[in-house]
């Protein structure tokens, strides 16, 4: 028979422990203790707690040796699966070569490995690596990402800062090209629904200039092609705002955009033309605005005529400071994504 001596001090913890311990095993345990405390025999402190009498022994000696808190300490048996012992060997090989179903992952697990493991298991054991389904992004295949990354940190992130200060204002310009035919998107539907084609292939070009801290959007639209006069237009916008600081524009290397003329008339104006390096529509805030633009009016929309097509892109684009303010102030924040080499998928 196990003695303990209980203190008056002892046995009240006890008692508060046993109702108020947030972890139910561990108020069983105290109950076990201070049922003990109050003289009765083990055999009855069993039946009392719905334990065997080795574990009312086993607590006692456990509050013996390390008091209270050595009661608290709740131990958990949890068997170690033999994917784990496997898991160095299974993570680096998912890192180069990422499964695309749970069911490709349990078949190249029973590959490597020998074992044969549920597609619930499976799952399970992916996340446990840092492993979660994403949808696969597209980098266009000339794009450099080491040049990306280089460009945003010394030629764009201080023109943003210095924009966000007051000190310049950036632009970022881009051109958009919108036929005038279907833009299939999701619908929920209790049947798949259809949208009518117009026929022809008219387009109506927008070319932008969108301020990048107060989202003020110029452009200069036609239904035939964006050249170099057009640029030049943008150009006389931009100056006509009067903003007394140094100006920027971010723009691509489209041929239009860097040939003579417009370097010409960018430089009388003393309008700076920072391009950005080859293939890298990711580092172009204005093309947000073209994706959230068609979400907005064109995907699974029907326009009877080319009239009623570019009037919706022109009300949008009108009203980029008004209805849909909010939705732009979420989507063109300053923060441009760029890619680790890792990222890339391999031929």
């Amino acid at each position: 028979m196990i003695q303990i001596t209980f203190t008056p001090e002892a046995i009240q913890a006890l008692n508060d422990a046993r109702y108020h311990h947030p972890h139910p095993r561990v108020q069983r345990k105290m109950e076990a203790v201070w049922l003990k405390s109050q003289g009765l025999p083990h055999q009855e402190i069993a039946r009392l707690t719905s334990v065997s009498i080795n574990t009312v022994t086993s607590y006692l000696r456990t509050y013996q040796q390390s008091g209270l808190d050595g009661l608290k300490h709740v131990r958990f048996y949890q068997p170690q699966s033999q994917l784990h012992q496997e898991r160095s060997t299974l993570e680096s090989y998912f890192r180069e070569h990422p499964p695309a179903t749970i069911k490709e992952a349990s078949h190249t697990i029973e590959k490597l490995t020998g074992l044969k493991r549920g597609e619930t298991q499976v799952r399970a054991f992916l996340k446990s690596m840092g492993l979660s389904r994403r949808k696969v992004g597209m980098i266009p295949a000339k794009a450099d990402v080491q040049q990306q990354e280089e460009f945003k940190k010394k030629d764009l992130e201080p023109r943003l800062d210095e924009a966000k200060a007051g000190e310049r204002a950036l632009f970022f310009v881009d051109a958009a090209h919108f036929v005038f035919a279907p833009f299939l998107g999701f619908l929920w539907c209790v049947a798949r629904l259809f949208v009518k084609a117009p026929s022809g292939r008219k387009r109506w070009n927008v070319l932008g200039a969108l301020n990048a801290v107060t989202h003020e959007l110029l452009t200069v639209t036609n239904d035939s092609y964006i050249n170099g006069q057009s640029v030049c237009e943008l150009l006389w916008q931009i100056d006509h705002l009067h903003v007394h600081v140094p100006i920027t524009l971010v723009l691509d290397n489209a041929r239009y955009q860097k040939c003579a003329i417009v370097q010409e008339l960018a430089a009388s104006l003393q309008i700076e033309l920072l391009y950005l390096p080859s293939y890298s529509p990711n580092l172009n805030l204005i093309e947000r605005l073209w994706r959230i633009m068609k979400k907005k009016c064109l995907y699974s929309k029907y326009y009877e005529d080319f009239t009623a097509f570019k009037t919706a892109i022109s009300d949008f684009l009108t009203a980029t400071q008004t209805t849909y303010k909010n939705d732009l102030n979420s989507l063109l924040t300053l923060r441009f994504q760029v890619f680790q080499e890792s990222q890339v998928i391999a031929a």
